[in-house]
């Protein structure tokens, strides 16, 4: 396996194990989301630039569109509930609650 690919799959391996274990804060869950569609996006840019291929080269921007979409909608609740319920801890939310 070469330096790459093991740094990319660990980054990823990383941010996939700070979601899991480090629930406490709503920010930090989102912030360990961004670092796991930033690895994708490092990712499939080098993969794209491997191929050599035209048609592949657009799936990148298509990832960080993604991310980008769904950091402004993390982003929005995290001020939702921090409105609502005073802060972001996310032991304090009840999800069956309306």
């Amino acid at each position: 396996m070469s330096p790459m690919y093991f740094s990319l799959s660990s980054a990823f391996i990383l941010g996939l194990m700070g979601l899991t274990f480090n629930r406490s804060h709503l920010l930090s869950a989102l912030l360990c989301l961004e670092s796991m569609m930033l690895t994708l996006f490092i990712a499939t840019a080098i993969w794209s630039l491997m191929l050599n291929s035209s048609s592949s080269s657009i799936i990148p921007m298509i990832i960080l569109t993604f991310s980008a979409c769904e950091a402004s909608a993390g982003l929005a609740i995290l001020v939702a509930t921090s409105r609502s319920h005073g802060s972001d801890n996310l032991q304090n939310l009840n999800l069956l609650q309306c």
